[in-house]
């Protein structure tokens, strides 16, 4: 058996990215060559199975195969492909050597090697979707909720363009992120939903089950249904990719929400900013030379993930064209796709760590909120002065904060002295007043609007 030190290992999913032994089992069950040919043993003996059900072969034979699928090492496999220079093949002929004469000829009876591999690959995804993704997935939306309605009233300036803009409340801000993600874990969960599988041989027309079945896709459908698949409406020698291609793309996007989360958070780490902070164990350091340091590093983190992975879904559009009945040119390409579920897993996981202990300086938010307090009731000026029949009242307002920049003044100040806009003012509300005087109160319904996504979000997803 092969013995090699992780970080003798190529890729970094399998050294940095490995190091939480605990997670990485839990991807690796799914996910790595040793997961890959249990699935397709699994579907020889599934295969096997409905030939019994449907008297081609006995029940004895059936479970016979099925033991020896279960015992198939990805050494045996690899060993016999330096032989046969076919992967399924090696497959079958590991099974055979495990059963009797008699079972012999029922191991990939009627079936070609991509019936085998794509609907292994469809069985090990969904099931990697409903079992690892999508809990994780939940886990980190729940973190998010919860500081939603913790910081649901928690006054933030609102940026745009990287410009200050108005209120909102820290909470707010991540309800965005709540929403976006929700969509996402419907996305993967549908899709992950539709990848299908196939027993239709070596072109898709049925050639050989037909020898022996007036129904060949009634057969079909019965492999399929003992793994817990269906099968789409139309193959060739391969699945139709639009399916993989559907999954790949939500896990991607999904990659897409977390990034720009994280590209947030990061900038409201800057020194400047200073609105949110990682947890800095006792022993980290930020630099190798700068030893007050304390940077962003699991944010940035995350986005360099996504930076790596988001690419690839160029490669699975690339691999929708398979020429005529099939071609080899995804047969490299295609392998790589448990990479993308693994990278996009390890990114949520350290999500969490970092989410669950998010610290929030409120001094810092009100600090920054206060650097242009004064500016910030321009808006709801202008838009009270329009609803009071002023002709011409942004124009107006954006001379009075022209003003502002040029004497000093506070806008507030300037609009008592103004002549002209007192017939309007003496019209307005004491809550309107009250927004000129404490523009921090101008958050429209940020916190109900937190509050809200939230609540549908918990309902939608059942957290």
């Amino acid at each position: 058996m092969l013995s090699r030190d992780i970080f003798e290992n190529i890729s970094p999913l399998d050294h940095r990215y490995s190091l939480r032994e605990d997670e990485f089992a839990q991807y690796s069950r799914y996910l790595s060559e040793k997961a890959k040919i249990k699935y397709q043993a699994a579907v020889e003996a599934a295969l096997v199975k409905a030939l019994a059900k449907t008297g081609i072969c006995s029940n004895e034979i059936a479970q016979e195969v099925e033991a020896a699928a279960q015992e198939v090492t990805p050494e045996e496999v690899y060993e016999e492909e330096k032989k046969t220079r076919h992967d399924i093949r090696a497959l079958v002929n590991v099974i055979q050597r495990r059963v009797s004469p008699e079972a012999r000829p029922y191991v990939h009876f009627t079936a070609t090697s991509y019936d085998i591999v794509d609907t292994a690959n469809s069985l090990r995804y969904k099931e990697v979707t409903e079992e690892l993704v999508i809990p994780t997935l939940k886990k980190l939306e729940k973190i998010l909720m919860e500081i939603a309605l913790r910081e649901k009233e928690t006054v933030q300036i609102g940026r745009t363009h990287g410009q200050h803009a108005v209120p909102i409340t820290f909470g707010f801000a991540i309800a965005e992120y709540v929403s976006r993600l929700g969509t996402r874990i419907k996305a993967i969960e549908a899709s992950s939903r539709q990848l299908k599988g196939k027993i239709a041989g070596a072109v898709g027309a049925y050639n050989a089950s037909h020898l022996f079945f007036e129904d060949p896709e009634a057969f079909e459908t019965e492999v399929l249904k003992g793994l817990g698949l269906e099968a789409g409406t139309h193959s060739t020698q391969i699945v139709e990719p639009e399916y993989i291609t559907d999954f790949v793309h939500s896990l991607i996007s999904c990659f897409g929400v977390i990034a720009s989360f994280s590209d947030d958070m990061r900038h409201l780490q800057r020194s400047e900013i200073g609105e949110v902070g990682e947890y800095f164990a006792k022993e980290q350091v930020g630099s190798s030379t700068m030893p007050h340091k304390r940077n962003p590093i699991n944010y940035e983190n995350i986005k360099s993930l996504w930076k790596e992975f988001m690419p690839r879904m160029v490669t699975v559009y690339q691999d929708q064209l398979s020429e005529h009945q099939r071609d080899l040119t995804n047969s490299a390409s295609g392998r790589f796709i448990p990479e993308i579920i693994a990278g996009l897993l390890s990114a949520v996981n350290r999500l969490i760590r970092v989410c669950e202990k998010l610290v929030v300086d409120r001094e810092n938010l009100k600090k920054n909120f206060e650097q242009n307090k004064e500016m910030i009731v321009a808006e709801p000026l202008y838009i009270l002065l329009a609803s009071y029949g002023h002709p011409d009242a942004h124009e107006a307002v954006r001379r009075l904060t022209l003003e502002v920049e040029k004497t000093g003044q506070s806008l507030r100040e300037l609009i008592q002295v103004k002549e002209e806009l007192k017939p309007y003012l003496e019209q307005f509300t004491e809550r309107q007043k009250e927004l000129l005087v404490n523009p921090e109160k101008y958050i429209g319904i940020a916190d109900k609007k937190a509050e809200k996504v939230v609540e549908y979000w918990k309902e939608e997803l059942g957290i």
